[in-house]
């Protein structure tokens, strides 16, 4: 029996979707209002919302009510509170801060306590850059101005791919992983993380596909065409002003 054609390239798709996760079009920034809009959010974070557009961010990691994901090198924890709201009760976001910031600068610990507080679906985890201890198959892990910290001199010879292979290994087949990052200089590979804070796209996406990971989409949210690339992200003449890359990457079925 022959199927119809548009029920035949239904099941086509559908065939093809990541498992436990839909691929879909169909996200956009209003879709996170409620999430973004809760009272509980510290003003130190909203006032950053217009910046960092995390609507349009959670639209284009095709966030999904019910998910389970990994929110790698959580920092201040921005990113952990709007992902609990966006994945809702059902959900589980596991925060993951590295034994290395904190044994740096001992406030990550404090912040990644208060981001979890009062959240019943916010998992504080702690361990190795490297080896993030995430306990089940995520279906998405973000990360967002941290890859380039995998290359910085106080880390160990080795720590990215070990890390890549770790958050690999850490999601469902079919899952996907964003990343954002400040953009390097073209052609300056790894070279500027140490000092500027920044990586090249290029050899970003080099080590993410060496890991396992396949590009699905880009995203040209935080182009900034007037970045130098050549200031410390840090520097008051750029920072929150950093030209910036956005990658989704997916785990092969």
């Amino acid at each position: 029996m022959r199927l119809p054609f548009c029920l035949a390239v239904a099941l086509s798709l559908a065939a093809c979707a990541p498992a436990g996760k839909v691929a879909s079009a169909d996200h956009s920034a209003g879709d996170y209002a409620a999430a973004l809009a809760d009272p509980r959010r510290p003003t130190a974070d909203s006032s950053r919302d217009a910046a960092r557009l995390p609507g349009e961010v959670l639209a284009f990691a095709q966030i999904d009510s019910g998910e389970k994901v990994g929110d790698y090198i959580m920092g201040g924890g921005y990113w952990t509170r709007i992902l609990s709201n966006a994945v809702g009760p059902q959900g589980k976001v596991y925060a993951f801060q590295p034994d290395e910031f904190i044994g740096f600068r001992p406030a990550y610990g404090e912040e990644q306590a208060a981001a979890a507080a009062g959240r019943a679906n916010v998992v504080p985890l702690r361990g190795p850059i490297a080896a993030p201890p995430f306990p089940e198959p995520l279906d998405t892990i973000i990360t967002v101005q941290n890859l380039h910290d995998l290359y910085i001199g106080a880390m160990p010879a080795g720590t990215a791919p070990k890390a890549l292979a770790a958050l690999h290994a850490a999601l469902k087949p079919g899952g996907t992983l964003v990343v954002v990052d400040h953009s390097a200089a073209a052609g300056s590979g790894t070279s500027a993380a140490n000092t500027l804070h920044r990586i090249d796209k290029q050899a970003a996406l080099a080590a993410l596909t060496a890991a396992g990971f396949v590009l699905e989409a880009e995203s040209d949210l935080y182009a900034r065409p007037d970045d130098p690339r050549t200031a410390n992200v840090f520097d008051p003449s750029i920072r929150g002003k950093t030209d910036q890359f956005v990658l989704r990457l997916r785990r092969p079925q």
